[in-house]
Parts: structure tokens; C-alpha cells; sequence
């Protein structure tokens, strides 16, 4: 927290040691401000400065009280702190300073840009200790006479700030000279009010840090401590409530948000109201009335922060046990925040967001419109509430992109009929913060979620032994055990009645926004199946001279020029080795030795048709050659020669090709000597650097625009550049043997010679190791316990140096330049994971706030959510053990990504995952050939909208249909393991799916009196002997095959639409 409170930042009113202050002012800003505000005054004069021709700001002394003063606002915004005890005066020509030393000596360096930028000469009127300024006074008015008379006025018009009173002996005796000088004195609030409402970048990213704070806090904090106290049936005050919220927001640790708690302040003390008292404006305070949580009960939250001085707010309305006024009310004020929300767009007056919200209350309730708010809210930023920007129905102040609003609406004094005096009467409140952008808002406190389903609880104090059910968050948070029943809004619903409700709103949003998407063409980027492009024309020799002088008439290999000169009539004739899809030998029993050569020529199948076999369509070509030898080491010699140049050149081919198609990228700007690279070491990278030879560890450094990594060898070096970056992860070491970085990129770098868009960096944090032994140690071995410790402390070690990285990096990308990239390390919930085979082996598959991935086992799964379409679960519901999951991109023509073999315990887990984070799925006893769905989607988008969009895939609506509807199976391939000889009598599931073709079963239960008390081999001669009489060969390899299928297939329940019962075959292209 800040020395004083009564400013906007951090005040200079300090110690210095060795007489020199600790703080530097940011020239840039200084320079860039100073600009504007000359720009503006000069612009708008005549409107919003009064036609003043001097400003002259005096900054009180400092206070404990919170307060908001344009005087301090402009002292944060100039120069980054606020001067207390001090007297500003800007002239045409001149600046004028009135402050103590300490003061002076700090802004002394915005002499040079004063004059640099517009013009003018900085003075400094130091004050001593003993002196009470008169002198200096006099000197500063004797300054702005002189520059009236040289601008042809008798009379010097000063701007002032009319509504701040003079406070201390140095304010006090300026207001009375400024009083009597003789001056015309104008106000000029409202210029620098619209000075202030449009926020520069820097700005902006202060408050969204702030706004983060404080959206955090009440989600993270005040949520699960309002949940424990009911739960519980605590008695909490209002009172200790703020008090706790204050702490937390001032150590934002607590909550693991990683801002610096020097930076950080409150706007206002946390406020905290419920019981039927309420008051819904900015100066409420939180009494020391215990929490009260009864049924139909209201609680109002609302927190303030401020980073650098930087305002933002949030406030919530939680319902206990909401009766359907109450309810009601809720539901018409979240649609009128809403659309007051939505109001905010540039070229909007500011009456326009009330008149939304006003218009919404008067469509769905015109009952309340009384009760309504009269103001939606008002500009935010270093002051709480900005003069000139109040969202009420009168201003008609036109609003432009980088203002930011503090958008507050409510419902005040609204009755209810309950028996309970303390919750007859109720109140609601909404507050978000709010940045208008170029073409839509943007809510930066959005994280704090207002939706009736999270805001709106049950206090059921019937069901005493009953488990709590606590509202899920919308990010998953755990249901928390309590002693009574704390439920969601729907009293005895359960978790999966909600998620399916949930579900089907998701469906509904779904169908429309694929319906808009397609509507609109936009089903993909680009087919990624396209053809490999050409390569470029192969010419050996370019000229007959060029050729080697020949020698004997033997196969030559030319690895300078790429080329096999093959003896063909007495002559040499030359072959690019790229032409050259085959070469084997082989010797016979007379010791020949044969060599083959087979060529690529048109109309090979899967031969690719690069720009040679096009040119030359018409031409003859040698498809094949042989030549025989008695020199078995030669022809050895020449198939292994060709053989690796041919990997060579096919190597080089490949790496041009792949390197053709690569996105150029920005060049690395390396960090200064000034400013030391962020630095890693001892890193292993993967994809591995190409070539032979030992492996080495390298160094990872963040500078300017990007990362470097590079090992010592001067080849192994990659660049990626933060702009490339589309998702970077940070996972320690817990069950894995690795701890490490992982970068997720847009578009293709090159490692080595290897195309990717995933690179790792990681370090074994313990050294895989057998005992040779084979001998199990004591666990009280003091080497094996010693050994332990050194692994832990060096997992621990490795993780603290990965994690110091991470935050160093994270706080570069926080800088102004890179906030439109919105990067930021992510790390996986290993609670929310599970098992799957992604590609060919299980792997231990984990979500993050923003993706699905894998980083252990390569290849790597890095899958952005918000690209995702929908989830299928295919094979619930069987009794599998495991089921499989398809995901389905918004780009349809991407081929959907399969996970198999999930274990079935961890179905509700993922279910419960993919509801959270408002990702539709569906469930199908089937696996699904999604290339034809995709496909006929993509064909006929008109027809897939008509029919339902995804709901086809819905299991519940189409089982009723699924009997007699053959259509419905389009998009399955059926299975190919039932045997076509199944008749279809074999439905029945009483019917034995192991009997033979003959009804061999039949003839054995007449015999099964008989056959008692026989011996195995008696009972194998009279099968055998019984096969033999009706001219079957019972033993033969189709029998075989057909019982094994009908073997396998009574381990499933036979299907109408399969008779067989068999599973469709899955489909392996991903």
C-alpha cells in the first residue's frame, strides 16, 4: 500500500539516500503526455479550459483518507507518482515548479523534453525548510503577468481546480494570492476530465491487471469464503469480511496472482451488505451486522483495486434460496447490465447504455423500472468515478475507443412477501469493468461470473445428513463438503441433470453459431490433405563436356554432380541419382553377381509428378536396367554408393520443399549489455538437432522479441519469436521424469533440418538407473535414504530455476508491446487428467486453462479449445472398460483428432471437464467414419442445418428412431469381422452365436443321455466319425474362421442395425 492515500500512486514524499530520490520518472511517458496535454489545451480551449492562458494545479499534502483528486490524477499521469505539498503552473513559454528539494532534484530531468517536445522552459522554486513560500509565490505571478503583456492581455486568465479545496499552510496562502492577484480565474475540471477519458496503451494494461486483481479476488476468495460461512453456518460480520478482503487484495499472493503487492491499493474498503439494508452507492461502507444467509436472503459484494494507481471494480449479487420475485428481478437486471454492456461502442452517446438497460427492464419487467438505478455506471481510471463520463440518460457525450467505464447497475428497495422482515426488502447489484474497443466492449472482469447458475444457491435446512452439493465454478472448482445442504438454484437437481440442461443450451448455441459459420463460408482455412508441391527440374550435367572422362565401361557414381552413369551400348550414359526409385542385387550359384536399377517413370503408381515426367509426357522411358557382374564387391560397393547418395539428395529435397512452405519470420533483436537476456541453462530441446555425433545441452534466453537456443556447437541454433508463439506451457516435474518448457507455435519453424510447430526444452530432473543387482534394498538404508533426498532436492532445485524463468518471462510479456499477443505461461491440472492412446501409445493426457495436451510421449497433442467444434465419446455405454473420444475442429476440413481407450472411470471426470469449460459433447455406443460426415456437412451445409445440426448425434433423441431408420447409419462403417453367412434368424439374442451351420448343437442335446459318463476321446471319434457321414470337414479352415467370428461375436449384444452384433470397424486415418 501506498505512504499516502489520498493520491493515485506511489508518493515522494520519502527518504532519499545520500540525499538522491529512489525513484525515476519514464521520460517517454513523460514526453508523450506533456504533448497531449499542450494539444489539448490549445484544441479545446475555448470549450473545456476556460480560455485560460496559465493552469495552475496545487497537490495537497497527503492524507489518510481515500479520496480522488484531479490534482493527484494529473501528477500520476505526467510524471508516474504524485507530488504532495506542491504547486504546478504551465504557461505558453514557461513551467513552473513550487516544491521542496527532494522534489526538485527528481524533476530535474524533464527539463530537456519540456523543451524538446513543446517548447518550454522548466523553473524550479525550491522551498527551504523554514520558508512558507510567499517569495517564490511572487515570483511565479511577477512570470505570468510578464507573459500576458508580452501575449497583448492586461488581465491573465488562470485555470484552477474550483472544486479542491486548499489544504496546509503552502496551499492555503497560494489560494488567498491567487485570490487576490488580481487574476481572472476560470475552473478547468472538465478539460482535464476529457484529457483523461481516452486511455493510452499503458494505461489500459494497468487496469486490466487491476481489473484481474479484482475479478480474481471475488472469485477466488470472496466465493469460497461467502460458500465455507454458510456452509458451515459461521457468524461473520460484514465488517471482518472487508477486512479479510482487503488483505487479500493487498497480498495478492494469497490467491496466486502474480502482480507486486507495492504497485497494488484499494479503490474502496470491500463492501459487504445483506439482512434487508442495502445501499447501492459508491460510499457504502459494511456495518458490523453479522452475515445473514437465510432463505430468500440477498448478499451484495462489491471490490475495488487500483495497479499503478489504476482503478477497477466488480460487484456481485449471490441468492440464497431465491423465491421467484427475487429470481425474476435477477434475471431482467443481468439482461439490462447486459445490454448496457453492449451499448458501449464507439460513435455510441453515453445516454445510449442506459437507454438499453432502461429498455430492457421496461420490456421483461416495467414493474421495476422505479426501482432502477439512475445512472449505469461512469468512467474509470485514475480516479473511481471520472467527472464528465456518468452513463446516465442525459449525457450525450460521444464515445470513442480506449475509454473505460465502470459499468453499475441495480435494483434498490424491492419488496418480497416473506414473513421475515430482514428479507422482505432486498436489493440487487451488477458491476463490471469495461474498455471500449475499436468495434465492440471488452468486459476484462469477465472472469467473475454472473450467471443465475453461479450466483444462485439453496439453504435446505431439512436434510442435515444429506452431503452439500455446492455449485460448480465455471472452472471446474471442486464441490466442497459442508454440514448442511448448500445446492445450486434448482433444488433436488443433480449434477448430471444439470450438466445435461447445461448441454443442451450449449447444443442449441452450437447449431447457431455453426449455422452462422457456415452461412458465412467459413467451415475451413484450407484443406490440409493438399499434394506435395513439385520439385524443381533435375539436371545432372547441363552440358556434354561437363561428363567425366570415361573409363572402363563399369557403372560410375558421381557425387559431385548427383548422377549414375550407367554403360548402355558401349556408351556412358547419365541418370540423376533422384530419378532412381530402386537398386538392389543379388548373386547366384555361379558366383554372378546381378545389379537392378528401377526408375521413376510416368504412370508408376504413387509416383509422384513432379515437373520432369510433366514436361515429357510423350517421351520413351527406361523404367528398369540390370547388369550382371563377376565382381561381387563392386556391384556391393556401387548399390551401397547410390543408395546413400540418393538419401542424400532426397534428404536435401525434402528439407527445401518443407523450408519453401515456412512463414517468414521477424528477426531475433537480442537483448543489450544494458539489459541482460532472461536465461535457462543446461537445456535438452526437442525435436533433436539433426546429424551424427554426440548430443549436447544448450541455453535458452528470452530477449528483446524472442527466444534463442543454441548449444555450442555453432549449426544447433533456434529462434522463436514471441509473435510466433501461440500457446506456451510450464510443467514441473510431479510423476515425470522431465520438468519442462514447451512452446505450441502458428506457424512452422525449422529444428535442424526438421519442420514442427511444437518445441520443448526440458531437463531430467533424476537419471534413469537399474540396479544391476537385481537385490531389493532396505528402506532403511541410509545410502538409498541419502540418495532420495539428493533426487528430491534436485527435482526441487530444477523446478524452482523452470518456474523463476516462467515468471521473469511472463512479466516481459506483460509489458504494453505485448499485450495484444496475450501470452502467458499455461500449466496443466493433473487433477483433471487421464489416460488415452492419442497416436499409438497410452499417454497421460491433461487439460489447461485454454487447451488439451500431451508433452511427455511424441508425438506431442497440443489442442486449442476454443478451435474445437465438438467432442464425441464413442463406445459408452456397453459395458466397455474403455471408450474413445473424438474431437471435431470448427474447421471442418481438418481431420478430426481420436483418442483411444479411455478408461471408463474416467468418463464423468471428462464429462464434467468438458461442461465446465462449455464444450458441447456428445455420446454414441459406436465408433463413427467422420471423413464422409464431415464431408457431406461441408457439401450440403443447408441440409445439415435443416435436419438438427449435431443433435444426430445426440443418443437419446435418436434411439427411438434407430430401429426402423436405415438412413441414420450413413455415417458408420460397418463391421467387417461378422461373417456374411450369418443368417439373419441369428438376431434373437436367446440364440447360441457358437453354433455350427448344420445344427450340430441340436443333434448333441438328443444324444446328452447317451453321451454321460463317455471319455473325451470316445465323444472326439463320434464327432469325427459323424462329420464323415454328412461329407463335412469340420477341421477345415473356413469352419475355423467361421466359428472364431462367431465366438468373438457373442461377446457383444447383437444390433438391428448390425445382425451379426458386431461393432462398426473403426475408422484408423485421424
Amino acid at each position: 500500500m501506498v505512504e499516502s492515500r489520498n493520491g493515485n500512486a506511489k508518493s515522494t514524499n520519502v527518504k532519499a539516500s545520500g540525499g538522491a530520490s529512489t525513484y525515476t520518472i519514464n521520460l517517454d511517458n513523460f514526453r508523450k503526455r506533456l504533448k497531449m496535454l499542450y494539444s489539448h489545451w490549445d484544441e479545446y480551449n475555448d470549450d473545456l479550459w476556460g480560455s485560460s492562458e496559465v493552469l495552475a494545479i496545487a497537490t495537497p499534502p497527503p492524507s489518510e483518507d481515500l479520496r480522488y483528486l484531479k490534482s493527484s490524477a494529473l501528477n500520476v499521469w505526467l510524471v508516474g507518482y504524485e507530488f504532495p505539498d506542491t504547486i504546478m503552473v504551465f504557461m505558453k513559454r514557461q513551467i513552473h515548479f513550487l516544491c521542496s528539494q527532494k522534489k526538485a532534484s527528481l524533476l530535474e530531468v524533464v527539463k530537456m523534453p519540456s523543451k524538446e517536445v513543446v517548447g518550454v522552459e522548466v523553473v524550479m522554486h525550491v522551498k527551504g525548510k523554514g520558508d512558507d513560500g510567499n517569495g517564490l509565490m511572487d515570483s511565479i505571478f511577477r512570470a505570468v503577468r510578464a507573459q500576458s503583456k508580452l501575449d497583448g492581455h492586461d488581465t491573465p486568465v488562470v485555470g484552477y481546480i474550483a472544486r479542491e479545496a486548499p489544504e496546509g499552510n503552502l496551499l492555503e496562502m497560494w489560494a488567498e494570492k491567487l485570490k487576490n492577484a488580481n487574476f481572472q480565474l476560470c475552473d478547468i475540471t472538465n478539460g482535464f476530465s476529457d484529457l483523461f477519458a481516452m486511455k493510452d496503451p499503458v494505461e489500459i494494461t494497468n487496469v486490466k491487471k487491476a481489473a484481474y486483481l479484482t475479478s480474481s479476488v471475488m472469485k477466488h476468495f470472496v466465493v469460497p469464503k461467502l460458500e465455507k460461512v454458510i456452509d458451515e453456518e459461521k457468524k461473520v460480520s460484514h465488517s471482518s469480511l472487508m477486512d479479510d478482503t482487503e488483505k487479500v487484495i493487498l497480498e495478492p499472493a494469497k490467491i496466486k496472482v502474480k502482480l507486486k503487492a507495492e504497485n497494488i491499493d484499494i479503490c474502496y474498503p470491500p463492501i459487504f451488505q445483506s439482512g434487508g439494508e442495502f445501499d447501492l452507492k459508491p460510499s457504502a461502507s459494511s456495518n458490523d451486522d453479522n452475515l445473514y444467509y437465510d432463505s430468500a436472503s440477498v448478499i451484495i459484494c462489491a471490490i475495488g483495486s487500483r495497479y499503478n494507481s489504476y482503478c477497477s471494480n466488480v460487484a456481485r449479487t449471490f441468492l440464497i434460496d431465491a423465491n421467484p420475485i427475487q429470481s425474476k428481478a435477477y434475471e431482467v437486471l443481468l439482461k439490462a447490465h447486459d445490454a448496457a454492456i453492449n451499448a458501449l461502442k464507439p460513435g455510441n452517446n453515453a445516454a445510449a447504455a442506459f437507454q438499453a438497460a432502461l429498455s430492457a427492464v421496461e420490456k421483461d419487467a416495467p414493474e421495476l423500472v422505479t426501482n432502477l438505478t439512475k445512472s449505469a455506471g461512469t468512467g474509470i481510471g485514475l480516479e473511481f468515478r471520472e467527472s464528465g463520463l456518468s452513463l446516465n440518460g442525459k449525457n450525450d457525450r460521444v464515445l470513442k475507443p480506449g475509454m473505460i467505464f465502470n459499468v453499475s447497475l441495480g435494483f434498490q428497495n424491492l419488496q418480497t412477501e416473506t414473513k421475515n422482515l430482514k428479507t422482505q426488502k432486498f436489493s440487487l447489484l451488477l458491476a463490471d469493468t469495461v474498455i471500449v474497443g475499436e468495434t465492440s466492449p471488452e468486459v476484462v472482469t469477465s472472469i467473475s461470473s454472473k450467471a443465475m447458475k453461479d450466483v444462485a444457491y439453496s439453504f435446505n435446512e431439512d436434510e442435515e445428513e444429506e452431503q452439500p452439493k455446492v455449485k460448480a465454478q465455471a472452472t471446474g472448482s471442486k464441490a466442497m463438503p459442508s454440514k448442511a445442504t448448500l445446492r445450486s438454484v434448482n433444488h433436488e437437481m443433480s449434477k448430471e441433470e444439470q450438466r445435461r440442461q447445461h448441454q443442451a443450451e450449449l447444443a442449441r448455441q452450437k447449431n447457431e453459431e455453426t449455422a452462422r459459420r457456415l452461412a458465412g463460408g467459413g467451415s475451413g482455412m484450407g484443406d490440409n490433405r493438399g499434394a506435395v508441391k513439385p520439385s524443381g527440374e533435375l539436371i545432372a550435367y547441363k552440358n556434354i563436356n561437363d561428363l567425366p572422362p570415361p573409363r572402363d565401361l563399369m557403372i560410375q557414381i558421381d557425387q559431385k554432380n548427383e548422377a549414375i552413369l550407367l554403360p548402355i551400348h558401349g556408351s556412358m550414359v547419365p541418370f540423376h541419382v533422384a530419378m532412381v526409385k530402386s537398386v538392389s542385387s543379388q548373386q547366384d550359384t555361379n558366383r554372378t553377381c546381378y545389379i537392378r536399377i528401377i526408375f521413376n517413370v510416368p504412370g508408376t503408381p504413387f509416383n509422384p509428378h513432379d515437373s520432369n515426367t510433366l514436361k515429357f509426357q510423350n517421351s520413351i522411358y527406361v523404367k528398369e536396367v540390370s547388369f550382371r557382374s563377376k565382381d561381387p564387391r563392386h556391384i556391393s560397393e556401387v548399390v551401397q554408393l547410390i543408395k546413400t547418395l540418393r538419401r542424400q539428395v532426397a534428404s536435401r529435397e525434402y528439407e527445401k520443399a518443407e523450408r519453401a512452405t515456412l512463414v517468414t519470420q521477424e528477426k531475433l533483436q537480442l537483448s543489450g549489455a544494458k539489459f541482460k537476456p532472461i536465461r535457462l541453462s543446461d537445456l535438452w530441446i526437442r525435436p533433436v538437432f539433426g546429424g551424427r555425433g554426440r548430443k549436447l545441452t544448450g541455453s535458452l534466453e528470452a530477449h528483446t522479441n524472442g527466444f534463442r537456443y543454441s548449444t555450442s556447437r555453432p549449426d544447433e541454433r533456434v529462434d522463436i519469436m514471441f509473435g510466433n508463439v501461440k500457446h506456451a506451457f510450464f510443467q514441473p516435474a510431479e510423476r515425470e521424469m522431465i520438468t519442462l518448457l514447451h512452446f505450441h507455435l502458428h506457424n512452422h519453424i525449422m529444428v535442424g533440418n526438421k519442420k514442427t510447430k511444437d518445441v520443448q526444452f526440458y531437463i531430467e530432473v533424476m537419471d534413469v538407473v537399474q540396479t544391476l543387482g537385481g537385490g531389493k534394498r532396505s528402506a532403511y538404508d541410509p545410502d538409498e535414504i541419502e540418495e532420495e533426498q539428493r533426487e528430491r532436492d534436485r527435482k526441487n532445485k530444477i523446478n524452482m530455476e523452470f518456474q523463476n524463468f516462467v515468471n521473469r518471462v511472463n512479466d516481459l510479456w506483460g509489458q504494453p508491446q505485448f499485450k495484444a499477443l496475450d501470452l502467458e505461461f499455461d500449466q496443466p491440472f493433473r487433477d483433471l487428467g487421464f489416460h488415452g492412446v492419442p497416436h499409438k501409445s497410452s499417454a497421460f493426457i491433461v487439460p489447461t486453462s485454454s487447451c488439451l495436451v500431451e508433452l511427455i510421449e511424441t508425438p506431442f497433442v497440443v489442442i486449442t479449445l476454443n478451435e474445437i467444434e465438438i467432442v464425441n465419446l464413442e463406445r459408452v455405454g456397453l459395458g466397455q472398460k474403455n471408450f474413445d473420444m473424438t474431437i471435431v475442429f470448427k474447421d471442418f476440413k481438418r481431420d478430426v483428432f481420436r483418442i483411444d481407450s479411455i478408461p471408463s472411470t474416467s468418463l464423468d471426470g471428462i464429462k464434467e471437464w468438458l461442461d465446465t469449460t462449455d464444450l458441447k459433447y456428445y455420446e454414441s455406443r459406436l465408433n463413427l467414419n467422420w471423413r464422409p460426415i464431415l464431408k457431406t456437412i461441408t457439401e450440403d451445409p443447408e441440409k445439415f442445418i435443416e435436419d438438427g445440426g449435431w443433435e444426430f448425434l445426440n443418443m437419446e433423441a435418436s434411439d427411438s428412431d434407430s430401429e426402423n431408420s436405415q438412413e441414420s447409419d450413413q455415417g458408420y462403417e460397418p463391421s467387417d469381422v461378422q461373417s456374411d453367412s450369418v443368417s439373419d434368424e441369428d438376431n434373437d439374442d436367446s440364440e447360441s452365436l457358437v453354433e455350427s451351420e448344420d445344427d450340430e448343437e441340436e443333434d448333441t442335446e438328443e444324444d446328452s443321455e447317451e453321451d454321460k459318463g463317455k471319455t473325451w476321446e470316445e465323444l472326439e471319434r463320434e464327432a469325427s466319425r459323424a462329420d464323415r457321414e454328412k461329407g463335412d470337414e469340420s477341421d477345415s479352415e473356413d469352419e475355423r474362421k467361421r466359428r472364431k467370428i462367431k465366438a468373438f461375436g457373442k461377446t457383444r449384444a447383437p444390433d438391428k442395425k448390425y445382425p451379426g452384433g458386431g461393432l462398426p470397424k473403426r475408422s484408423k486415418l485421424r
